[in-house]
């Protein structure tokens, strides 16, 4: 996030090389899109899994979830490892154990060493979802940090895009995710190790990029953060160090306590609204679509190819308008884009629960009886599943991330947003394993609960919800 202060930059403060910023911070947002690649890759293999290995449907949703168990582990170890480590190196792991994820999944002989795979492959999202916007924060002048920083949502989104577009092309080439493509292995298994391409890559540009002066000159290795900064700022090096040699020693005083009210007993009400905030971000059931969305269009009569198609244009609807959110955040406010993307969720999630509703149940190959739509309610139902992710993707997408860095004060802002992170992670896995069960008792309340969710989500923010737009980090209490 930028920094606003009291009296404008010197002059010197504000000369950098724009170029050399933007490309390591590339490098590092690297770790959000593989975040987003791995979160959503098991969208167009769901199927195939849970029929290959026969498994419940209680038990795929687990399978899919649990990656989510790691991310709560990985991001409460990454900020502890990176500043014993350094940041680089903790983006060396994470690419290390998308790696072995990668390779895992896709040899996976059953339900649950698949699931010990997810795990493994849900630490390093957990690692990359701290260390990269860390990381771009330290390392980016403070004019153009806002943008910077934008750029771990952008490749969250594009990680998401780029998993449902390869899963795909592997399932259209085989003919279908369970058919046997390359080397006698299912098309499945080929899109979990299609994610070796960005691992290793990520782990690659990260060995070659400086690590955070921060992290050195927490160390005491001061001529070594001379030096990267020298490399990313052409003047006004002294007094970066300075400014960050203080931030550090006001680090140091940080601990959980100072979330607690003075009785210790509670956690101050501002970090409860971080947490609450984070909850209903995945309560209106956003990851749902991105991890079963091709399952959920398959069973209301799409076939298998077209059924990929429509979630590759979801993804690509959600990378447009983050786009436009992060565009308009800073001129119309975090609470008004939040509300707008509340009402617009409500009645997406609404039409939806209302066109299952229409649904007529038809029996399948397996003999299981599956909801069908006819074709006008069909057509709609897609239509507010898109409107759902255009209003998601302008508002509760970016917004809550960029609130959270916003809304708590200096003391408290890394350890509440820790917390309120391990909210978030734990409320994805909880909505995401709940799915399946909840799909095969009804649609029509399964999205019906996602609208409630979403017309709560209106009244918190419009109670409880502080405007942070265009105040000082410092300003905040």
């Amino acid at each position: 996030m930028s920094t606003s202060n009291a009296s404008a930059p010197a002059p010197d403060q504000e000369s950098f090389h724009t170029g050399r910023v933007v490309m390591i911070s590339m490098v590092a947002a690297l770790g959000g899109f593989l975040f987003g690649f791995d979160t959503a890759v098991i969208n167009g293999a769901v199927d195939a899994v849970q029929t290959s290995f026969e498994i419940s449907p209680a038990l795929t949703g687990f399978t899919v979830s649990s990656a989510l168990l790691g991310c709560v582990v990985g991001a409460y170890l990454a900020g502890r490892l990176a500043d014993r480590w350094g940041r680089t190196r903790v983006m060396v792991l994470a690419a290390t154990l998308f790696t072995i994820s990668a390779l895992g999944s896709g040899f996976a002989f059953g339900a649950w060493d698949l699931i010990l795979w997810r795990v493994i492959g849900g630490l390093g999202v957990g690692a990359a979802s701290v260390i990269a916007p860390a990381y771009i924060a330290e390392v980016a002048p403070p004019a153009i940090r806002g943008r910077l920083g934008s750029l771990q949502q952008l490749a969250i989104v594009s990680g998401i895009f780029v998993a449902l577009l390869s899963d795909a092309w592997l399932a259209g080439v085989a003919g279908g995710a369970i058919e046997e493509l390359w080397l006698g292995a299912a098309a499945w298994r080929w899109m979990f190790w299609a994610e070796l391409i960005p691992a290793v890559i990520y782990g690659v540009l990260a060995l070659t990029i400086p690590e955070s002066p921060r992290y050195l000159l927490a160390k005491g290795l001061v001529d070594e953060a001379r030096k990267v900064l020298r490399s990313i700022q052409s003047s006004g090096v002294d007094s970066r160090i300075s400014e960050i040699r203080a931030t550090v020693r006001e680090d140091r005083k940080r601990s959980w306590r100072d979330m607690l009210t003075p009785s210790g007993r509670n956690l101050l009400p501002i970090v409860w609204i971080g947490v609450i905030l984070s909850v209903f971000q995945q309560a209106v059931g956003i990851n749902v679509i991105f991890y079963y969305s091709t399952t959920l269009w398959q069973s209301v009569g799409f076939a298998e190819e077209d059924a990929l198609t429509q979630s590759v244009i979801t993804s690509v609807t959600n990378i447009v308008v983050t786009v436009v959110a992060i565009a308009l955040i800073d001129k119309i406010g975090r609470r008004r884009l939040l509300m707008t993307g509340s009402i617009g969720m409500t009645i997406s999630l609404a039409v939806m629960a209302a066109m299952f509703s229409q649904a007529t149940m038809v029996a399948g190959p397996d003999g299981e009886l599956a909801p069908q739509l006819g074709d006008t309610h069909g057509v709609i139902a897609l239509i507010a599943a898109n409107g759902f992710v255009v209003f998601f993707g302008m508002s509760w997408g970016p917004a809550v991330w960029v609130l959270l860095g916003e809304m708590f004060n200096n003391r408290i802002r890394t350890t509440a947003l820790g917390l309120a992170a391990a909210a978030q992670w734990l409320a994805n896995f909880a909505v995401s394993t709940a799915f399946p069960p909840m799909a095969e008792f009804s649609l029509t309340f399964t999205y019906g609960f996602y609208a409630v969710s979403a017309l709560l989500s209106l009244v918190f923010v419009a109670r409880f919800i502080p405007e942070t737009t265009g105040r000082s980090l410092e300003d905040m209490e």
